[in-house]
């Protein structure tokens, strides 16, 4: 006889010998993530823009026009990060709402 309680689910392997069966769960994996990324273009006002980031990425104003401002002078800028779902469901948001105001604006998604 042992000190050791017995655990439940320890079984007897008829020599008097204890198995401990033990459970293991497979990790998951967090899916990967998506940068959305809005381009620079020439044509666009930047109003529109910072319009686009308040309405499609619940930004303020404040921060809006930051980030247009970081596109203007570096070309793009990184609007947010978002599971591959929601991020392409923002490209196209953003892609058709440009078109139906007639802007150029691009918007794209690459894994981060």
């Amino acid at each position: 006889m042992t000190d050791w309680p017995e655990k439940m689910s320890d079984k007897e392997d008829g020599d008097g010998h204890a198995e401990v069966v033990v459970k293991t769960r497979p990790k998951t994996q967090r899916p990967p993530l998506y940068k959305v990324l809005m381009l620079n273009d020439d044509y666009t006002p930047m109003e529109f823009v910072v319009h686009v980031l308040e309405r499609f990425f619940g930004m303020n104003h404040s921060q809006a026009f930051e980030i247009m401002l970081t596109v203007h002078k570096k070309g793009l800028a990184v609007v947010g990060v978002f599971s591959h779902e929601i991020a392409e469901t923002k490209v196209t948001q953003v892609m058709d709402f440009a078109r139906q105001h007639q802007h150029p604006l691009q918007c794209t998604m690459e894994r981060e």
